[in-house]
């Protein structure tokens, strides 16, 4: 009788290697992309996480010694920083709400059957496809009072005492990027929600309408209940993109006028490619990381909370 035959019932008598094999074959498949997001991710995170500790000046060949927490002292005393942190809020607790809002409307109203509903969705996902850095520059064409029409449309409806530049004024500035960045992100949540309401069943709505129900009642009571999952996932997505998302504060106002719509993103672009300082620029980002995490990990619980009292 061979070894394999006089082998225990229920042990496997394949040998070693040939089941070792068999275990890492789905991680060999799934290996290439592994390495791949580690040396696209993960390698510059921890070098990014490293340079917040260090002294990293590019054009200072004696910079890169260990400073500790020294940029984190001098982020705690820098009041840029701290007017960029709250404009960060308001950048992003505005954009994210008109986004969601108008975004919704949109859907609801592209979930409707009407002629030409087809060309209707094209056009109105156009501004998704439009690069960032082209929307910004159109939208500061049309907030300059010499060759855009937006300063004197608002002085024309009594909005505005004269028609002005409102990326130049202080307490408006903010307000340019905020209405050309949910111009550019309405699709996101029209396409995002359009497809949510898509699979809510039809059959809900036709037995809600013969016991009664009113249109805004079945909104309540079926539309944002199916919405609830998605609503919550896109706005956090939402949240952390805009949050990061420097590109048109950049082109619009370039963080001014006085830093009035300077944002932590914009802040960081500024530190480390106008002042070439990456390691304070690096321990800014860290606080942004650690705030986005911490928001993430609210929104997750709060959505599972939520599920477990339904």
């Amino acid at each position: 009788m061979t070894e394999a035959a006089r082998a225990p019932i229920g042990r496997d008598r394949r040998p070693f290697m040939r089941r070792f094999a068999i275990a890492a074959e789905p991680y060999l498949y799934s290996a290439p992309a592994l390495i791949l997001i580690a040396a696209v991710m993960l390698v510059p995170l921890v070098i990014g996480i490293s340079y917040a500790f260090r002294n990293v000046i590019l054009l200072d060949p004696f910079s890169g010694g260990f400073v500790g927490l020294e940029h984190f002292r001098e982020m705690a005393k820098d009041k840029a920083f701290w007017l960029a942190l709250r404009n960060t809020v308001s950048w992003t607790g505005w954009s994210v709400l008109l986004q969601f809002v108008f975004g919704l409307i949109l859907a609801l109203l592209l979930d409707q059957p009407f002629k030409g509903r087809g060309l209707a969705q094209a056009l109105c996902f156009l501004p998704w496809a439009v690069p960032s850095f082209l929307s910004g520059l159109n939208w500061a064409w049309m907030f300059n009072p010499v060759i855009g029409p937006i300063p004197h449309w608002l002085y024309g409806l009594g909005i505005l005492p004269a028609p002005d530049n409102i990326l130049a004024d202080p307490k408006l500035a903010m307000w340019g990027p905020i209405v050309a960045n949910v111009w550019w992100g309405i699709p996101f949540f029209a396409i995002t929600l359009l497809a949510a309401l898509q699979a809510i069943p039809r059959d809900l709505y036709e037995a809600a309408a013969i016991d009664g129900a009113t249109p805004f009642q079945r909104f309540r009571s079926i539309t944002l209940p199916f919405l609830a999952p998605t609503i919550a996932i896109t706005v956090m997505l939402r949240t952390v993109w805009i949050a990061n998302f420097a590109d048109l504060i950049v082109v619009m106002t370039n963080g001014g006028p006085a830093d009035r719509t300077q944002i932590i993103a914009s802040y960081i672009f500024t530190q480390a490619f106008r002042r070439l300082d990456f390691g304070y620029a690096s321990a800014i980002a860290m606080v942004l990381l650690a705030l986005l995490l911490v928001y993430s990990l609210l929104i997750v619980l709060l959505r599972q909370t939520l599920l477990k009292e339904a």
